[in-house]
């Protein structure tokens, strides 16, 4: 929460206590650009403009070492109370248009939906063997939100992924496992499965529905763990 506070007063310097003009010199980009940077990180607030007027006033006032309006130490619990409950209200927002999508998902596509809430369907089917929760599989993927938008992408990168399978958002763990190598799946993987209500700002949400698509390249055996030291012996 403290972490949040904190880049929420950050991002207030991407405002001014009105709409701002555009920046036009490099100084002026240089500031924009650290601005969006952190103040893409209070979407998850939902701040009307004069919420963000009062953010960047105080900011201002404080930068400034003017006297300050209101004591921020008797406010500090009321703060944290705020935020907590603009993103819950915002998670649960998030969510219910998520599972939305995944019954879309199913009924339109004619995925599987599993006893945890993962939707998955079969884009193209693998030959080799499907990896197990120890393994470290490599793969290719591509992810989205809801919307389209994307948020991770290997493909993009044009650079293959390898890590271990239980290290990963739950939804990877169990989808990868129904899936074969050299084969291809989407899955629609819950908030409940990926980053919960806090999400991963600024790009994904809390409570936001992730879609990805994944083909499995690879299985590696995990490293076997390291024996432990004998115990020494007695003198």
């Amino acid at each position: 929460m403290k972490k949040i506070l904190l880049l929420a007063l950050i991002g207030a310097l991407s405002f001014g206590c009105s709409k701002g003009k555009d920046p036009k010199t490099e100084e002026e980009k240089t500031f924009y650009a650290v601005g969006t940077m952190f103040g893409s990180r209070l979407t998850q607030l939902a701040l009307t403009d004069a919420e963000l007027d009062s953010l960047a006033a105080g900011l201002r006032d404080s930068a400034k070492g003017e006297k300050q309006k209101v004591d921020p130490m008797a406010y500090q619990q009321k703060i944290q109370d705020m935020f907590k409950a603009r993103m819950e209200k915002m998670a649960v927002d998030v969510k219910k248009k998520g599972n939305e999508f995944i019954d879309n998902f199913v009924k339109s596509e004619g995925a599987t939906k599993t006893a945890s809430g993962l939707a998955f369907k079969v884009v193209k089917e693998g030959t080799g063997p499907s990896p197990k929760e120890t393994d470290v599989v490599k793969v290719h993927y591509h992810g989205t939100l809801t919307d389209g938008s994307v948020f991770d992408s290997s493909v993009e990168r044009k650079q293959e992924v390898s890590f271990p399978l239980n290290r990963v958002i739950r939804g990877w763990t169990e989808g990868l496992q129904t899936m074969k190598v050299g084969g291809k799946s989407k899955f629609v993987i819950p908030s409940e499965l990926a980053y919960g209500d806090a999400g991963a700002p600024p790009k994904i949400a809390g409570g936001a529905t992730l879609i990805f698509e994944v083909e499995l390249l690879g299985i590696e055996k995990a490293a076997p763990e390291a024996a432990p030291a004998p115990a020494p012996k007695k003198k």
